[in-house]
């Protein structure tokens, strides 16, 4: 079942096209908290990330998203970035999902607002 999945399926990790070049080309260069797999070419001039489950591009931290896009040449396992301290830790985009924020007053949040600033109109 799960060949067939990544045979027919983008999205849930790696298809067989990828997982080919990935076996004749590439080069295991780190792996990150969520257990994605990136990838260099020998020569260096590509690099791609294999998913861990669901193909999503906001899983992938700033540290790496640096490392793929070319910023830096060094990946974090090398060279770990110096991050301050009111940096918030990574977290994934959760924009349509059960997580997404909802604040107060919004149809989807589970307590309703205790509105005191307005005054509902009725007529006379």
């Amino acid at each position: 079942m799960k060949f067939l999945l990544r045979l027919l399926t983008w999205w849930n990790g790696q298809t067989l096209g990828t997982q080919l070049f990935t076996a004749r080309k590439g080069v295991k260069v780190g792996e990150d908290a969520e257990g994605n797999c990136f990838y260099e070419t020998r020569d260096g001039k590509r690099r791609w990330v294999i998913y861990n489950g669901e193909s999503e591009a906001s899983r992938v931290s700033p540290d790496w998203h640096g490392w793929l896009h070319f910023t830096w040449n060094e990946p974090p396992t090398k060279a770990a970035l110096a991050h301050k301290s009111w940096e918030k830790p990574h977290e994934a985009n959760l924009t349509g999902t059960a997580l997404a924020y909802a604040p107060a007053g919004s149809i989807r949040h589970a307590a309703p607002a205790d509105r005191r600033d307005y005054e509902a109109w009725s007529p006379e």
